[in-house]
């Protein structure tokens, strides 16, 4: 075989091996994207949600304070009624 004709078929076939490999290449490049774009979104999703639930639990503070306030004062009023009278002793009286 001539020496041209080997480098020939080498060529061709290293040629063919580099457009499957760019092609199998560019076809995991197009799927990692489109991985990554869907990753993306479910970030911003979770993103907002956290911030929402960061809201509802400062509301949910906020509410326990003010009814802890109102609770605090409930429980003034209601001690304020609850005070024992102190008992005066009546004195027994002698049937003598």
């Amino acid at each position: 075989m001539d020496d041209f004709l080997k480098m020939d078929i080498f060529f061709g076939v290293t040629t063919v091996a580099v457009v499957l490999i760019t092609v199998l290449l560019s076809l995991v490049l197009i799927r990692v994207l489109r991985l990554l774009s869907v990753v993306e979104r479910v970030t911003l999703l979770v993103e907002e949600e956290g911030e929402q639930i960061r809201d509802d639990i400062r509301n949910v503070r906020a509410k326990v304070k003010e009814e802890g306030v109102r609770v605090g004062q409930m429980l003034g009023l209601l001690g304020s009624f609850a005070k024992p009278k102190p008992r005066t002793r009546r004195k027994k009286e002698s049937s003598s």
